[in-house]
């Protein structure tokens, strides 16, 4: 520095100044600002600020619980072996052997006379039936009574039984896989009583145990015939459940017809079949 500037820089040192040159660039420090906190949110109003939804881990479906295992019918050999109706009874009236056996009150077996010379074959037990352990005792069972009186005969005097021993729910019709399930059941009934004639009521015995398909009103009052003991015959007619909705003079002569002609038939044919 030249000796003209001296004085100069004196007067700016007494005026405060340091220096000609300022001193480098230093950046201001940043300010201490406090954390910015939310406002507090009023009791009973929701957060402004969105809570992120948790997604919950999926539920698995519920498995389908498998069917039950049927329980166990007596053997066929069992069935087959058994000497007379009450050892029949016993032998097959705790079957379990369709789903019908699970949801029964009682067991239908049968009723009747040991060596009834006419045997009648309904479907399957109703309300009335499930109840008393009985078949035919409801609305249908007496029309069946007062047909079986006009034919000249008691009830003790016949037997009475169906193809199914357990009421099908809501009274359904049994399906063929319940029906067969008990089909060995009343051949075997067949075979100890020995009818002379059999009258079915309704489609489902004349199907399942006679093997005819044709609709019941197409059939009735055609004699048909069972493969059994030499050859049984068979009347179908109208179940008296039947008769009961459809209550004209055209059903009800029809189904008497039906009775007639088995009547006469036993008239003369008083020792059985030819």
């Amino acid at each position: 520095m030249t000796g003209l500037l001296h004085p100069w820089r004196d007067t700016l040192q007494d005026l405060g100044v340091v220096g000609l040159i300022p001193p480098p660039y230093q950046p201001p420090a940043a300010p201490d600002i406090p954390p910015i906190q939310a406002a507090p949110v009023p009791a009973g109003k929701a957060s402004p600020v969105p809570t992120p939804a948790v997604k919950a881990a999926p539920v698995p479906p519920r498995p389908t619980p498998a069917a039950p295992p049927l329980g166990a019918g007596p053997s066929p050999e069992a069935v087959q072996a058994a000497p007379d109706l009450a050892a029949l009874e016993a032998c097959t009236g705790g079957c379990l052997a369709c789903p019908l056996g699970s949801n029964r009150m009682k067991f239908v077996f049968g009723e009747g006379s040991p060596r009834a010379r006419l045997m009648f074959v309904g479907e399957g037990p109703g309300r009335d039936e499930d109840l008393q352990g009985r078949p035919f005792v409801g609305r249908a069972g007496e029309l069946l009574d007062k047909m079986i009186v006009a034919m000249g005969f008691r009830r003790e005097d016949v037997y009475i039984c169906n193809v199914v021993k357990c009421r099908p729910p809501d009274n359904r019709t049994p399906t063929p896989a319940e029906a067969q399930r008990c089909l060995p059941y009343l051949r075997r009934q067949i075979e100890l009583v020995r009818p002379q004639v059999i009258v079915t009521l309704g489609a489902t015995p004349l199907r399942e145990l006679v093997g005819v398909q044709a609709g019941i009103t197409r059939i009735r009052g055609q004699w048909q015939r069972l493969e059994m003991l030499g050859g049984i015959p068979v009347m179908p007619t109208f179940h008296p459940a039947y008769v009961l909705r459809q209550y004209t003079q055209e059903v009800r002569a029809a189904v008497w017809g039906d009775l007639k002609a088995v009547r006469t038939w036993l008239d003369e044919h008083p020792g059985g079949a030819d």
